[in-house]
């Protein structure tokens, strides 16, 4: 198995990226530990882990604070021996589908110091526990924004401008004492329309073109990627598992393109 033996933080656990992550995770043999704000879809995910037999723990934890989330990594060190994989895919609801002219400072900026903080606050808060022991994996997200230009994602491009360069320089921050971080870029992912906060967003920015959210997106897998289609949920999970093992212990610094070739690198 890919993680035996790893102990998992992710956050953003109550999610649908965060389950699926924690889903493959547990299955690859990590001790999982889902951070989220919401406990009812916390503990449906972690319930539906341990059926299957999966290691899973759950806490209610607000992963933009920076003592709550400090002192959750640190229980979960003294518990589990330390810290091997964290994955930050914590959402931020904000507006897209907005011309410039309509945008207020406030909108522009919610993304781009939110995303920002509550990835600087998870990868300090888990950082310091993978470098005493010269190892561990720290996972971030972002999507193709700030490489596409475009209407109405100013906020957006900004934002996943700020994780990306965030975990570049964050590699190189830990690198030497054995950690590496890889921040993974996948597309729209339709499966998340219907229960995550990028709903309404691509609700948004479909109706400007006069579409449902649904029609829009496939549109765009099929025009707008070199494989016709959109990554799934599973597609990402598999994935960060294997980024997160042994296997790719020579990889950090990068951003994974799971675009389905909607950019090419």
């Amino acid at each position: 198995m890919l993680l035996e033996g790893k102990t998992a933080i992710i956050y953003g656990g109550s999610g649908a990226l965060g389950a699926a992550a924690a889903r493959v995770f547990a299955r690859e043999g990590a001790r999982v530990h889902l951070v989220g704000r919401t406990e009812q879809t916390l503990r449906a995910t972690a319930d539906a882990i341990s059926g299957q037999g999966g290691h899973v723990r759950y806490s209610v934890v607000d992963a933009f604070d920076e003592a709550a989330v400090r002192a959750h990594a640190d229980a979960v060190a003294a518990r589990d021996g330390g810290i091997d994989v964290a994955f930050n895919v914590v959402g931020v609801p904000h507006v897209q589908g907005v011309p410039l002219e309509d945008v207020s400072v406030a909108d522009f900026l919610h993304p781009v110091t939110e995303y920002a903080r509550t990835n600087f606050v998870t990868a300090k808060a888990v950082a310091r526990h993978m470098r005493s022991r010269g190892s561990g994996v720290i996972l971030t997200i972002t999507a193709p924004g700030s490489q596409l230009p475009g209407i109405g994602h100013l906020g957006n491009a900004a934002a996943c401008g700020a994780v990306e360069a965030f975990s570049r320089v964050l590699a190189g921050e830990v690198g030497k004492d054995g950690v590496r971080v890889i921040c993974l870029r996948p597309n729209a992912i339709p499966e998340s329309i219907a229960v995550s906060h990028v709903g309404a967003m691509f609700s948004a920015a479909a109706a400007r073109v006069g579409m449902d959210a649904q029609t829009w997106l496939s549109g765009l897998s099929e025009q707008g990627t070199l494989l016709g289609r959109l990554p799934t949920l599973d597609d990402v999970a598999e994935y960060a598992a294997f980024v997160a093992s042994d296997r790719a212990g020579a990889m950090t610094a990068a951003i994974a393109n799971l675009t389905c070739g909607t950019l090419a690198d």
